[in-house]
């Protein structure tokens, strides 16, 4: 199993003194990676087969599969045949935005987003595949979607499952910020028309996007960017996070006030030549809960980043 450097200060006040990475006003590079690094909002997902399988904004949505979580290889497209069902929200274009990819039941299930840059006319699809590979993925059809009218946006998806079974998908950009559907676990489409506010911003351009909810030690943790990406080395986004004891909310930051509200504590942003670290999502590997996001370069080019998270004594989570 791969080690990441830990960073001095910042592990040492988060692991002895119960701070977080923000508190402690310095962040860690991204953990080593090689290959095939090129990535914009990422998902991983461990095979049951052994080694991991990488999915990415993309033409067709980018795979890349790993066998040992630092050396990434190219691994086709998911629709390599394109994806006519979605062009009435990417204009035509080929690009898929924002997949989560996850193992459920035998197969892997994947929601991904479909929509230009700027529009709220959006839509979130379902696909599924048993094996992972690239020509192998079925879709399934449209999940959800908003509307050239709506005040929130189908983009970003995430499926969070509880322990009881539930199924939860996270969604949403600007506008109104960050909503939550409940989805039917037997087709995995929504199960009812409510929809749950998780959190708005009220500056910036309203920005917050890229849910992830990631349940540790009783709590759900909502994971978003603040900020703006897509911007190359002028790339603003950040990681914030909240709490709730449910996974409806309300979630909090570190100083108690509401994501709903612009609440969020910060605990990654960009430094030295990391910039726009954004687009989070965790997953469990053995013992190890890790942290998945992109990030530019000083020339601007999106990399895949890496690093671990730890729980301080507050139960707050920081990277390192």
């Amino acid at each position: 199993m791969r080690k990441l450097l830990l960073v001095g200060v910042t592990v040492v006040l988060a692991s002895v003194f119960g701070v977080s990475a923000a508190d402690a006003a310095t962040y860690p590079n991204p953990g080593t990676v090689t290959g095939s690094t090129w990535a914009h909002d990422p998902t991983i997902v461990k095979r049951p087969t052994g080694g991991y399988l990488l999915a990415t904004t993309g033409a067709g949505i980018t795979l890349k599969t790993s066998n040992d979580r630092i050396a990434f290889a190219d691994a086709g497209r998911a629709f390599p045949n394109g994806t006519s069902w979605a062009n009435p929200y990417t204009n035509g274009d080929a690009n898929l935005w924002a997949p989560d990819v996850s193992y459920r039941g035998g197969k892997y299930v994947m929601y991904y987003s479909a929509s230009s840059f700027g529009s709220s006319r959006s839509a979130i699809f379902l696909a599924t595949s048993t094996t992972g590979a690239a020509g192998s993925w079925t879709n399934q059809g449209l999940v959800i979607e908003s509307t050239a009218s709506s005040n929130w946006n189908a983009i970003d998806p995430n499926l969070t499952v509880t322990a009881s079974g539930e199924w939860w998908l996270s969604l949403g950009s600007f506008w109104s910020g960050i909503k939550l559907v409940k989805l039917n676990p037997s087709t995995g489409k929504r199960a009812d028309s409510s929809m749950v506010n998780l959190a708005e911003r009220f500056v910036n351009s309203k920005s917050v996007e890229a849910p992830f909810i990631y349940a540790h030690g009783g709590y759900y943790y909502l994971f978003v960017a603040f900020d703006f990406c897509c911007r190359g080395a002028s790339s603003t986004y950040r990681v914030m996070v909240g709490r709730s004891k449910s996974i409806t909310g309300p979630y909090v930051d570190q100083a108690g006030t509401a994501m709903t509200a612009g609440g969020g504590t910060e605990i990654l942003a960009g430094h030295d030549s990391i910039h726009g670290p954004g687009h989070p999502a965790v997953f469990t590997d053995g013992s190890q809960d890790v942290l998945v996001y992109h990030y530019y370069t000083n020339a601007g080019d999106a990399r895949l980043g890496i690093n671990l998270l730890g729980w301080s004594s507050s139960a707050w989570p920081y990277v390192y």
